[in-house]
């Protein structure tokens, strides 16, 4: 998103595409901000649309490679966590909110097995641990057209992005 797509106190953090490097980014900007929201973004290829995800599951799948060349472990992503948590964001708002500017836009049941869902639930645990009233949950976006070129893939362009980031931020506040 362009710098100046968001007024007041947001803050951006660009996570890496690594099982082992990903939490840690993620927790120690949660720490260095502590926000009252979290929302993360994720890429997914073949959405038609923006999907805000329901749910985190306790599971790395195991048949995907992160930009590390790790693979997904098909094991717990927390052995002490629980099987899965709901998001804290209101899905069904956003949802409306968005369709009712004009961008596609569902409810989605879980962000799958790769990054995006080991993301999703270590956001979900680190609210959780630090007992705060951190409100989280994660928002797969479709491609943008430069990327879908090559592909039989849907996309959608970067200033609607920004339009939908915008107003799922503003619905969740």
């Amino acid at each position: 998103a362009a710098p100046d797509a968001f007024e007041g106190d947001a803050v951006k953090a660009l996570l890496p595409v690594s099982y082992a490097r990903a939490a840690g980014a993620l927790r120690d900007a949660i720490a260095e901000h502590e926000p009252a929201l979290v929302i993360c973004f994720g890429q997914a290829d073949g959405r038609t649309g923006i999907t805000v995800e329901r749910f985190a599951h306790n599971l790395d799948e195991a048949t995907t490679t992160d930009n590390d060349e790790a693979p997904g472990s098909g094991a717990p992503i927390d052995p002490d966590g629980p099987v899965a948590y709901p998001s804290s964001l209101p899905v069904d708002d956003i949802v409306a909110a968005l369709r009712a500017e004009g961008i596609p836009a569902a409810p989605s049941r879980d962000a799958g097995g790769f990054l995006c869902n080991h993301v999703f639930y270590v956001l979900m645990r680190t609210l959780e641990q630090a007992g705060r009233a951190t409100r989280g949950g994660f928002v797969h976006i479709p491609l943008l057209p430069e990327q879908a070129l090559d592909k039989d893939a849907a996309s959608m362009p970067l200033e609607s992005l920004v339009r939908a980031a915008q107003i799922i931020v503003e619905t969740a506040r």
